[in-house]
């Protein structure tokens, strides 16, 4: 067994073939986690050398594995590659996509450069040109034809234009050509790009002997100890360079490395991955200092490349840096834990983020608090509290948090030199201005809509939904000087109880469905110090008043303590009051309405099979047949009580008795079941909603307008694919989609090979936006105007998208 550390160059300048075997599992990288790191990586040491030419920064790739292949023959020597196909995979895609760039600017000599680091050449009259590495997997035809294709490559023409590797190849291709630029500079910038891979990218190759056990190695190399964390990876780097500089590391390490403690070393949840928390402060660390979105994956590779060519500071003065921001840090998590102390802008922040699931304001607090910027707490506090603002009203309308990282690193890049006394102004700018439906900062009017008849209770995490009431409380409090409540993860009571019948009737099935949604709305929920015992929980309201008025001393409980009677009145009218106080918590600027330009609207109407039976529109006994197609002729029966029968059981909602009538498969039951008349269970509901969507040919979109409400940012369906879904055929519905003005996030919607209608156009004549332009930005891949394919939901999928909100 040899090992060596080497370059592309190295790797893949001699005649020979890599084989990837066919054991190895499929190409499975992507944009988020490895092509885009990796080209910020390289295009990160070519701006290096741009800088610098005598520089010669390096990038360490990983290891691969390679044995010889026994008793071979010809002239081109083969090796199987046993780990690091993944890699070796990418970085031919990237160097074969650069060449074609190359290529067609005229850079024929960096292209050739290129091109003998991923082909073979015809040498001798003996060998045929072939590609260096090979997939004798499923993945073969598709690499074949992209890393084969005639420069300049078009990508969207090619056979496998939806496969991984096409869809990298293009990625790498794109970034290439815009990072190089117009003009005079391209071709310098090209020479650095070409040196940054050839010599600044590392490799450790293992290469073993045919007879070596390269099961062995697989294993030791993939064994399941416990890895090294991104901490332990930084601290090795850091006291490598503290003892370069002549630093006196013992005592470095005893007085200024922070992360020793056990608190450091405790494992925390982001997102999908799992890391220490020293890692994840380093990571946001480094989000403070760079007005990046640091991946925890990328946290250690990020961390040298800043010391060695952006920091222009010692690693004993960053040392300091890290450990007093690591202290205050630490203090803000612990003091946040501490459920009896009167907290700190920061330190609630970091409760309240904590309570709302979410870590991505703590760069944002990093950067404002730290005290190498002397930014005055007055101001930090101001800004701190408008971001969390901007999030919190997000958490309260249920809007997705995956683009906010970025938006908060755009904040801290764009102020970092921004003087304190105009920093407010600056962020309330920013953040006002923000208008599409993955990131804009929400206005009274629709929180104020939402929650009017939201399901609180049901809809947010019990963490969350307790933060709401303590922020409530804190702010009533605060009207009277009076400290904070405190986070003693206190009760959160049903005034009306959700056990109500025996003690609170009403009459009549459409009051009793009136009560029932009233239930979980905001109104209706409080705090108490203690629960209650049941008797006393579900029991008369006269009695519930006495015992809470003894008992309880919130503030947030003034409302129903001097309330002669609860009912449905009451509850709406308390909701609207605690709506407001959560509004005066988390305001927006004067005049901030929260307008988006995508278009796209959020309705949630809670509607159940019950309530049209109570209201006439869906008699009981009513018999539902499924759709036609592969699960036709299965039959269910609407009892009185709204819930749906099949074959002698009975089902809470229309999907679950779908779900089971499928065999096990998802089901939305709102368009899965018909009645005799030809009209789907979401006709009916439909109708209940008072809807009144245009009806061609006596169809009834009611349905479609809720599938479109609910896809997605990020994610693309077909016409077929949604005429599936709703019921009809991709033609009346492509007609409706061009002239509705109630469907929205129309350009979402694709032909089947994943391009834009050639004859799309908006219900808006007025309306100029592309909408390839709007995919890219939600997150869409379009390759040559081509979407990905794993990026698209089928008629199945949309069908649960709306089948989960029922």
């Amino acid at each position: 067994m040899k090992t060596d550390v080497l370059t592309p160059q190295a790797v893949f300048y001699l005649p020979q073939h890599l084989v990837v075997p066919l054991f190895q599992r499929p190409y499975v990288w992507d944009e988020t986690d490895q092509w885009l790191p990796l080209w910020q990586d390289i295009s990160r040491l070519a701006e290096l050398r741009l800088r610098d030419p005598y520089a010669q920064p390096t990038h360490f790739l990983g290891a691969v594995v390679l044995q010889a292949v026994e008793g071979q023959h010809g002239a081109v020597p083969s090796k199987n590659v046993i780990d690091g196909q993944q890699r070796l995979t990418t970085l031919q895609l990237f160097i074969d996509a650069a060449a074609a760039v190359f290529e067609s600017r005229g850079f024929d000599g960096l292209a050739d450069q290129f091109g003998d680091l991923t082909h073979n050449r015809a040498y001798g009259g003996v060998v045929e040109a072939s590609l260096k590495l090979a997939h004798s997997n499923q993945d073969g035809v598709a690499f074949r034809e992209v890393m084969n294709a005639e420069a300049p490559v078009d990508h969207a023409s090619l056979k496998h234009a939806g496969s991984r590797m096409t869809r990298a190849h293009a990625f790498f291709a794109a970034r290439v050509d815009e990072w190089l630029g117009t003009g005079e500079e391209a071709r310098s910038r090209a020479d650095a790009l070409a040196q940054a891979v050839g010599q600044g990218l590392q490799v450790v190759v293992i290469d073993l002997q045919a007879q070596e056990n390269s099961q062995e190695i697989f294993e030791t190399l993939n064994a399941r100890g416990t890895p090294l964390t991104a901490a332990d990876l930084i601290k090795n780097f850091v006291f490598q360079r503290l003892e370069a500089e002549g630093a006196d590391t013992q005592r470095a390490y005893a007085e200024d490395w922070p992360f020793e403690a056990t608190f450091w070393e405790q494992e925390v949840s982001v997102g999908r991955y799992t890391m220490s928390r020293g890692s994840l402060f380093l990571s946001q660390w480094l989000g403070s200092r760079l007005g990046e979105e640091v991946s925890p994956r990328q946290t250690f590779v990020r961390f040298k490349t800043y010391v060695d060519y952006e920091a222009g500071s010692k690693m004993g003065e960053l040392l300091l840096a890290i450990k007093e921001q690591a202290r205050l840090y630490r203090t803000w998590t612990e003091h946040a834990a501490d459920s009896s102390r009167i907290l700190t802008r920061p330190e609630l922040a970091f409760y309240r983020m904590s309570a709302g699931g979410v870590e991505v304001l703590k760069p944002a607090i990093i950067w404002l608090y730290d005290p190498a910027r002397e930014i005055p707490t007055g101001v930090a506090d101001e800004v701190l509290a408008m971001l969390e603002s901007w999030v919190v009203r997000r958490q309260l309308l249920r809007l997705t948090s995956a683009d906010l990282g970025r938006i908060v690193a755009e904040i801290i890049k764009s102020n970092r030199t921004t003087p304190a006394a105009e920093l407010v102004d600056s962020v309330r700018h920013h953040l006002s201005r923000l208008n599409v439906n993955s990131n804009y900062w929400p206005g009274d009017d629709e929180v104020r809509s939402h929650l009017a008849t939201e399901q609180s209770y049901r809809r947010y995490p019990r963490g969350r939904m307790r933060m709401f009431l303590e922020a409530v409380e804190d702010h009533l409090r605060s009207r009277h000087d009076n400290p904070q409540v405190p986070r003693l993860g206190y009760h959160i009571e049903h005034v009306l109880p959700q056990k109500w019948e025996t003690h609170w009737p009403v009459e009549g099935l459409e009051a009793e469905l009136t009560r029932g949604e009233h239930v979980h709305r905001l109104g209706n929920l409080t705090l108490l110090t203690a629960s209650l015992n049941a008797t006393v929980s579900n029991g008369p309201w006269t009695s519930k008043k006495e015992h809470v008025v003894a008992n309880d001393v919130f503030l947030l409980n003034r409302h129903f303590r001097e309330a002669r009677h609860w009912d449905e009145a009451t509850i709406d009218e308390r909701t609207g009051v605690l709506t407001g106080l959560l509004l005066e918590v988390w305001p927006v600027p004067a005049g901030h309405t929260g307008a988006i330009s995508d278009g796209s609207t959020k309705v949630n109407s809670w509607v159940e099979v019950k309530h049209l039976v109570a209201a006439g529109l869906l008699p009981a006994g009513t018999v539902l047949h499924s759709r036609p197609g592969q699960w036709e002729g299965r039959r269910a029966t609407v009892l009185a009580d709204g819930q749906v029968e099949f074959e002698g059981t009975t089902y809470q909602s229309p999907s679950s008795a779908g779900y089971h009538a499928k065999g096990g498969r998802g089901a939305n039951g709102w368009n899965f079941w018909v009645l005799d008349d030809g009209r789907r269970l979401g006709d009916v509901r439909a109708q209940y909603r008072g809807e009144k969507a245009d009806r061609p040919a006596g169809f009834d979109w009611s349905i479609l307008h809720e599938v479109l409400e609910a896809l997605p940012p990020g994610r693309w369906t077909s016409y077929r694919d949604l005429a599936d879904a709703v019921g009809t055929a991709p033609q009346p519905l492509g007609a409706h989609l061009s002239k509705c003005t109630q469907c929205a996030n129309a350009w979402r919607v694709l032909t089947s090979d994943g391009r834009i209608a050639p004859g799309f156009q908006w219900s808006d004549p007025d309306d100029t936006r592309d909408p390839a332009d709007l995919l890219r930005e939600e997150g869409v891949m379009l390759v040559g105007g081509v979407a990905a394919a794993d990026q698209r939901l089928d008629s199945e999928a949309l069908g649960l998208l709306i089948a989960e909100g029922e």
